[in-house]
């Protein structure tokens, strides 16, 4: 029987994507486990693969088309000597998820498994695919007790297999009713013809939103509206570390280890993060979750948009091994090829500016995570000594965004001084 192909959901966050590129044409033989396309997600281009054997009998979207919503049909899946026109009639996309403001929703599977299918009513046809039918032919199973995972409820060569002679279909529990929570008074939009109407005779350029533009816009939006963000300030003294920093990349220079401030950032952080455990927690929407360990997301600006690569267990690993696994990072976020698993996630994230001359700013936090530090740059200035005398000295400032329903303003200067302490005595932190 001749099947769609859905707009698969590649992320836990991913509404609708752009088709990049087909990997396969009308009239190909594709089996289970093939690719069949590269697919532009909010955040990386991903592979999609075939879940059912059959042939390309027609694609319905092309190549580049962007905005394309999930669960909707892209191409048409036939057996042999099958027409395309067979398929059923298109229906609706299934309405994406309303963004949430964290990344909690990143903790769930990217697909919810299917829903168990109610047995057949008697003289209904049973969708399944060739090689299916031949699997429980073989095995002695009744098709109408397997419930299908494929589109429209197909019975694909995985149910077969994972059915056991004699099953039953299991019946479907009753999902409880979901307690609606109050929504936020929404504030008042502006339509985009509404303020183009403001700029009639000027001349400007539209720049159409690509599904990262998108995500950041909600998302950040979401973050301000709901996050009761305070700020926390402090100044770090960076001579002693800079000392140090030259001196290990001097010893390093042989391993082509080259140290940046922002290495020492990160595990500064990272450690400070164990030091005061209360702080190292995100916010669940109705509880806490205090981390063991210290993933650090670190901000990573490309063209378009930004990536927050996790740095997982960042403080049991060295200065090098951070150094080494940031820039592999930071230079596949650039290409976007991160896989999902490896931005989402991560309790405290680092934003620094400092490479691009600014001093000092303030970070949104990005949910769930408990804060966020805002690293600025280095600057020469003249500071008071111990000693009561005048003297240059490198600063740097910092400013710490914490989600107040998380960490209260003591506990937030508490971490804030842990990560002042580390990086004025580095020495320490390999101890």
């Amino acid at each position: 029987m001749a099947t769609e192909i859905l707009m698969p959901a590649l992320s836990p966050t991913m509404e609708e994507g752009t088709l990049a590129k087909w990997l396969v044409k009308e009239g190909d033989s594709v089996k289970s486990g093939d690719i069949l396309a590269e697919i532009e997600t909010d955040k990386a281009t991903m592979e999609f693969e075939a879940v059912d054997e059959g042939i390309i009998g027609k694609i319905l979207i092309a190549e580049g088309t962007a905005g394309v919503k999930v669960n909707t049909p892209i191409a048409v899946l036939v057996e042999e000597g099958e027409s395309a026109d067979a398929a059923p009639a298109p229906k609706a996309a299934a309405p994406a998820a309303a963004p949430v403001a964290a990344q909690v929703a990143a903790a769930a599977p990217a697909a919810a498994a299917p829903a168990p299918a109610a047995p057949k009513a008697e003289g209904q046809r049973l969708f399944a695919s060739p090689l299916a039918r031949r699997i429980a032919a073989d095995k002695g199973l009744d098709l109408a007790s397997i419930k299908g995972s494929g589109p429209h409820g197909r019975i694909v060569k995985a149910d077969v297999e994972a059915a056991q002679p004699g099953a039953k279909p299991a019946a479907a529990a009753p999902a409880p009713a979901a307690a609606a929570a109050p929504a936020p008074a929404a504030a008042p939009v502006v339509s985009a013809s509404a303020v183009a109407k403001l700029y009639e005779g000027r001349h400007y350029e539209e720049v159409t939103l690509d599904g990262m533009r998108k995500t950041i816009a909600a998302r950040l939006t979401e973050a301000k509206q709901t996050i009761p963000h305070f700020y926390l300030r402090r100044e770090v003294r960076l001579d002693a570390l800079m000392a140090f920093r030259a001196e290990l990349n001097a010893q390093l220079e042989g391993r082509g280890v080259k140290l940046s401030v922002n290495d020492f950032i990160i595990k500064a952080s990272a450690l400070a993060l164990q030091a005061v455990p209360n702080a190292n927690a995100v916010w669940a929407g109705d509880r806490v979750l205090k981390m063991k360990a210290s993933d650090v997301a670190v901000a990573v600006a490309i063209e378009g948009g930004l990536f927050t690569p996790v740095l997982f267990d960042a403080e049991a690993k060295s200065l090098s091994k951070l150094s080494s696994e940031m820039k592999d990072l930071a230079k596949r976020a650039r290409d976007r090829k991160l896989a999902p698993h490896e931005y989402q996630g991560g309790s405290f994230a680092i934003s620094n500016l400092g490479m691009f001359g600014i001093e000092n700013f303030d970070a949104v936090i990005n949910p769930p995570h408990g804060a966020i530090l805002a690293v600025g740059a280095g600057v020469k200035k003249p500071v008071v000594n111990a000693a009561g005398q005048i003297e240059v000295a490198t600063m740097m400032s910092m400013t710490l965004s914490v989600d107040h329903r998380v960490i209260d303003g003591a506990l937030g200067a508490e971490l804030l001084k842990a990560i002042v302490d580390n990086l004025e005595n580095p020495l320490a932190m390999l101890a």
